[in-house]
């Protein structure tokens, strides 16, 4: 059992495209090119540095492998049971102001009301699989992660249509 975090990033052509899309970075990226409205932060004044929510997001090269070394380990195991994710946060203002530096433009955003429910923090805590199975996320940065994703983007601002 693999629970994933904010999964994020773009590898080798291949990055999120949902419509309509829900996930912070894809949005933030839309933005970002002007292909839709400003990004909405839900609720500014959580116990958090900067009052905006905090995510755990990982790279989609290390899921992947991450789900290869979870495979060599069920070799030998019946049942493995992981956390994927960075184990840091980055603060919804963190990923707008590193968008704006990664994409060159700012990224337009509004404040909204916070969402019922939604935790101030939210970070995985990897340990257990480094541990037993010496993974490690390799694309730690938010810099990192979101250049991937606004190469893609740049390439199909409008999804695999193109």
């Amino acid at each position: 059992m693999l629970r994933y975090f904010n999964a994020a990033g773009a590898c080798d052509g291949h990055d999120e495209y949902h419509n309509p899309e829900t996930h912070l970075l894809p949005n933030v990226l839309r933005a970002a090119l002007g292909t839709s409205g400003p990004v909405p932060i839900f609720g500014t004044d959580y116990p958090t540095p900067d009052g905006t929510c905090v995510r755990d997001f990982i790279h989609i090269n290390d899921l992947a492998t991450a789900h290869l070394a979870v495979l060599d380990a069920l070799e030998t195991s019946g049942r493995l049971i992981y956390n994927l994710g960075n184990g840091v946060g980055f603060s919804i203002s963190q990923v707008i102001s590193t968008a704006t530096q990664v994409c060159g433009v700012q990224v337009p955003f509004r404040e909204s009301l916070p969402r019922p429910g939604d935790p101030p923090v939210l970070v995985a805590s990897s340990d257990k699989i480094r541990r037993e199975l010496g993974w490690a996320p390799r694309f730690t940065t938010l810099q990192e992660i979101l250049r991937s994703a606004w190469n893609w983007h740049l390439a199909h601002p409008h999804g695999y249509s193109e």
